[in-house]
Parts: C-alpha cells; structure tokens; sequence
C-alpha cells in the first residue's frame, strides 16, 4: 500500500516539475523576445547616410541637419543620432523640437565637429549649435566641438562696447527638459562654451572644457532663467568664468568642478537689465579653485534699473590655490572702461554662507566684502575659513601670515555672521 501511495506521489510530482519547466520555458521566451523588441524599437540614425563624410574638408551642415529631422520626426520612442569619428566641419546648427514620438533621443557624438569661421553666418547672440525645444536629449560619445574661436576673438570688442554684437556660443541650449550631457569635449569657442537659457532638470557630468586664459567672454557654462540644474566631475579652464549663473534661476548645483585658469565660479553678472528674475537655490559645493582671478565671486551692477534679489546661496567645501580673489561680493560691477554708479545696486543680496573655505591668495585682500549701500547684504555667514598668502606673492617665497605678509578682509555695507576659524580675520 505505501509502495504504491509513493509511485502516485512521485507520478504527480512528475507531471508538477514538467508544468513548472514549460512555464519558465514560456516566460523566458517572452521576456526574450521583449528584449529583441525593445532593442530593435531603438531607431538608428548616422549622418553619413545624409552624405557626411569625414575628413573632407566639405561643410556638412545640410548633411547634419537631414539628419537631424530623420530622428526628430522619427515614430520610434527612442531614437540614436550617431556622429560617427573624424572631422566634420558645420555650422550654424540648429537642432529644434518638439520630436512628437520620440521620448528618449540620443546624440552620440564620436567625432571633431569643426565650427564655421564666417562670422556672417551667425545671429548676434545666437549659437553654433542650438538645441531648442526638445524633451528626453542626452548628448555624449567622447566627442569634441571646436569653436575655432581664436579667428574670431579679435573682433570681440564687448569689454569697451556695451551695445557690441555677441559672437556666438558653441553649445546654446533653449527651453529644454530632462537633458544629460556627459562625455564630451568643448575647445575654444567664439564666446560661450555652453549656454542654458529656460532649461528644466537639466544634468551635466564629465566635460571638457578649455580655451586659453586671455581668450575674451569664453565662459565654461552659464545658466539663466533655469531650474533643477546640476554640473558635476567636469575641469574648465577658459579666459573668462568657469561657471556663471545669470539671472532667474533656481535649484542650482555645481559640484566637483576643477577650475582655472580663468576667472572663477560666478553668481551673475545681475542687475544690469529691466524685470530680471530672482536667484535663490544655488549650491556650490566640492570644487577646486586654481590660478583664477576670483574665487567664488557675487557680481551686480550699480545703477540697477529695476528690483531683483539673490538669495538662499550656499559654497561650501572650496581649494582656492594662488588665487586672486577668493571670496568677493562687487556690487559696482563694471567691466567697462567707466560706468554709471551715482545709484548703488538694487540687487538684494541675503542668506549666503560660505563654509569650509581653505587654500592660498595671491593678494592681500582675501575677502572683499563690498555690498551696496541702498541695499546692505544680509544673513551673510563665514564659517571655517583659511586662507594664506600665496607662497609665490609679490615673487617671493611666503610661508606664514605675518606682520604686512598678512592677508586681510574688506567689507562694506554688511555685517557679517563668523563661526570657527577665520583667516583672514574678520572685518571690524
């Protein structure tokens, strides 16, 4: 009885372990057959197929551009943009939106993309390339984009004219959401590197970016009117800002940026034109200073035309290494030779902490303090500062701070909220 009892049992358990590998059989499949799915619903587009050639010495503008309206209007979500390696010479680009079905689309940029050196191609405040109105870009693959700017600096004359005409910025990005730039390379731009103008959760990570250090204007990136931006992991050394954050924008950070030569991580230039928006929510946090004219600087104009405030800042965690300026608040900026200042800023400048700042000047004057006197700076806070003279001032060896060799502060218009270590002292 029990023998046969155990051959019915076992007969079941049979049937069972045969029902169970079917089933996993069946899901495998179907699972594989999703992945086959998925992989082939990515649609590739190359602009060699549009008659770009690489190395040719051709301008390959139409060629980039037919591309581009492929994936743009192409019905698959995910869409793949492949510039292949080589040389490519194009410009202006203007690559818009919206791309209706396509969710998730990817420039992969592989090769040298060379700018245009005919000035009269460009719109005054325009872009090389401009990526407009577009939901889900990421663009990547190692590539670089030439500026070709040192043809182009010599009629740069924006330091001596207000009402100059702009050059234009290689990377423009204009009314952007979900954006990630990674893995790429910008060399000597006209102006700008890269430019945000209206973006939302926007992520860049891993860039490049380089120009000599008296190549006029050329920003590392700027941002304005923004909101949910992050910069990490990235080195810029430029001729001009590593960072600079204009007006209107929130929800801002940057972070573990190596920066020089060049003039340093900025809050503006603001107050310079009517109904500018506020700032508030910036974090600048682990990042490296080196040979820069300025450290973490605050810039507003005097004689400002209209209200407007910065508020809610926070750098924190920053090496200044022999560098110039390395905690400053200017509000009469002027770059000009001469400037309007019989009315003080109308910039509100309050809640900006500055912790754990260390490293060298290489001035004496190692925070400048200097706020404006029709709108005093508040909630304004020091904690954790250590910076000594530059060992290479005034081109001697220094070692220590003492007697004249000391650095110092300069404020004006604030009262500043000190904790713990303070060097230079603090401002009486």
């Amino acid at each position: 009885m029990n023998a046969l009892i155990e051959m019915e049992s076992f007969r079941y358990l049979k049937i069972f372990l045969i029902f169970i590998s079917t089933l996993s059989s069946s899901v495998a499949g179907t699972l594989s057959l999703r992945n086959r799915e998925d992989k082939s619903s990515v649609s590739l587009v190359n602009v060699r197929s549009f008659g770009a050639r690489a190395n040719d010495h051709r301008d390959h503008t139409k060629a980039f551009l037919a591309a581009w309206d492929k994936a743009c209007k192409s019905s698959s979500s995910s869409v793949h943009l492949i510039i292949p390696r080589g040389e490519f010479s194009v410009g202006p680009l203007r690559f818009s939106g919206p791309c209706t079905n396509v969710s998730n689309l990817t420039v992969r940029v592989k090769g040298h993309l060379k700018a245009s050196t005919d000035l009269s191609k460009y719109r005054s405040g325009g872009g090389w390339i401009n990526f407009e109105w577009i939901n889900g870009l990421t663009l990547t693959g190692g590539g670089t984009f030439d500026g070709q700017g040192a043809l182009a600096w010599p009629f740069n004359n924006c330091t001596s004219d207000s009402k100059c005409k702009l050059l234009p910025t290689s990377l423009k990005f204009v009314g952007m959401n979900r954006t990630v730039v990674r893995r790429i390379s910008s060399v000597n731009s006209k102006f700008f590197h890269i430019a945000l103008v209206e973006c939302r959760d926007f992520k860049g990570t891993r860039l490049n970016i380089t120009a000599p250090s008296d190549s006029p204007n050329t920003d590392g990136i700027h941002i304005e009117r923004s909101s949910n931006v992050y910069f990490s992991r990235s080195h810029i050394a430029t001729g001009d800002d590593c960072v600079s954050i204009g007006q209107g924008n929130s929800r801002i950070t940057i972070t573990s940026i190596k920066c020089g030569p060049g003039h340093g991580i900025s809050v503006g230039s603001l107050g310079r034109y009517p109904n500018e928006k506020n700032v508030k929510g910036l974090v600048v946090k682990d990042c490296k200073m080196s040979g820069t004219t300025n450290g973490i600087r605050i810039k507003t104009w005097a004689n400002s035309p209209g209200l407007s405030a910065a508020t809610n800042m926070t750098f924190q965690n920053i090496i200044m290494n022999n560098v110039t300026n390395p905690i400053i608040i200017d509000q009469s900026y002027c770059p000009f030779s001469s400037c309007i200042t019989n009315v003080p800023s109308k910039v509100k400048l309050s809640d900006i902490y500055f912790k754990n700042i260390r490293g060298t000047s290489s001035s004496r004057v190692a925070v400048q303090l200097h706020c404006s006197r029709g709108m005093p700076c508040k909630k304004v806070y020091l904690e954790n500062v250590h910076l000594d003279l530059s060992s290479s001032f005034g081109g001697r060896k220094q070692s220590r701070n003492r007697g004249d060799e000391a650095v110092s502060s300069s404020c004006r218009n604030v009262r500043v909220n000190y904790i713990g270590t303070q060097l230079p002292p603090p401002c009486h």
